[in-house]
């Protein structure tokens, strides 16, 4: 396959990269494309330097099988059409596409099928904490139905990309060093606080994250259930964790949900309180799967459960799926 990465020089971009060698993908060409600010950059996959080529209006893509795309939903926008006009299939990994109905917003481990319906040849990878939640919630649908969700995140330096990690460690070094930290990426320092906002805030209250977790979970699942989110940027540097509260038609027993959980795709079981042995940011970055552990009855619902759940946000909240999408792809269109 010729493949090709736009925005390779992002913290995702070069993600994709790991992920398309630690999963030995068929690539037989492999194309960088980038901005006039990273154009020219060299990358190594395999063994062999890639030139970051500058991203244009032209016929670049012809020939190309799949385009991984993650250069903001402005590129996206644009460069969508220039993308697919040869047949090229476009993942993107920006919110440009995720609610038009013409483009599939998919998981594979919940709705694999809905990537072979593309009009537009764009398929959407959805937002990294909708992806890791309804990773979850799908073995727990297939018991009994998800009527309502309640979510609170806690979202790493990460999701706002290397600068904002970069940001992050610079923060601590000069707090530590007496200094005042440098703060652009954010709307307040992170290191050793916590932002309860991600994203712009919109007329109900919530912000664009929370909504796109209510919006997003729906068009996934192909469910009516509602989810109200609070999303909060944390001080670690890699992997998201999640609250999660659901209300079901009748109710799922912790067991019940754990034995669901240990034979879900995609989802690692760890929850031994006892022994304090549950999932947790520092110990669940790099890794592909979303870990899941303090599975509880909800004491204020009676036909409520409980869990908590970490995945990395960089590989499976973004590159990794993605990927995903053009494996099974590859193993299932006609």
């Amino acid at each position: 396959m010729k493949v090709a990465i736009v925005g390779a020089s992002g913290a995702v971009g070069q993600e994709f990269l790991r992920v398309l060698d630690e999963r030995n993908f068929p690539v037989d060409e492999l194309v960088l494309f980038g901005s006039e600010r990273s154009a020219g950059r060299t990358y190594t996959f395999r063994g062999k330097d890639y030139t970051v080529k500058l991203l244009q209006h032209n016929d670049d893509f012809k020939g190309i099988d799949v385009a991984f795309v993650s250069a903001g939903g402005g590129t996206s926008k644009e460069f969508a059409e220039t993308i697919t006009k040869h047949g090229t299939v476009m993942i993107d990994n920006s919110s440009a596409f995720r609610m038009d109905p013409d483009v599939p917003l998919v998981v594979p481990e919940c709705n694999a099928e809905d990537a072979l319906n593309r009009p537009r040849g764009i398929i959407a990878n959805p937002n990294c904490t909708t992806i890791m939640m309804v990773v979850c919630l799908q073995p727990l649908e297939k018991i009994s139905h998800i009527k309502r969700i309640h979510i609170a995140s806690y979202q790493a330096a990460s999701g706002a990309g290397a600068a904002a990690m970069a940001e992050l460690e610079a923060q601590y070094r000069a707090v530590l060093d007496g200094k005042e930290p440098p703060v652009e990426k954010f709307a307040y320092q992170l290191a050793y606080n916590v932002i309860p906002q991600i994203d712009v805030f919109t007329d109900n209250g919530y912000t664009k994250e929370e909504m796109k977790m209510f919006n997003e979970t729906r068009k996934i699942m192909h469910t009516d259930a509602a989810c109200s989110a609070i999303c909060v940027r944390v001080p670690s540097l890699r992997s998201h964790s999640e609250a999660v509260w659901i209300e079901t038609e009748r109710p799922i027993s912790p067991d019940e949900a754990r034995e669901a959980f240990a034979h879900a795709p995609g989802v690692t079981l760890v929850d031994d309180p006892a022994n304090k042995k549950y999932p947790m940011p520092l110990f669940t970055a790099g890794l592909d799967d979303v870990f899941v552990g303090r599975i509880r009855s909800d004491l204020a619902n009676p036909n409520g459960l409980t869990f908590w759940l970490c995945g990395d946000q960089i590989k499976k909240g973004a590159a990794l799926n993605a990927v995903q999408i053009a494996e099974w792809l590859i193993k299932n269109e006609k």
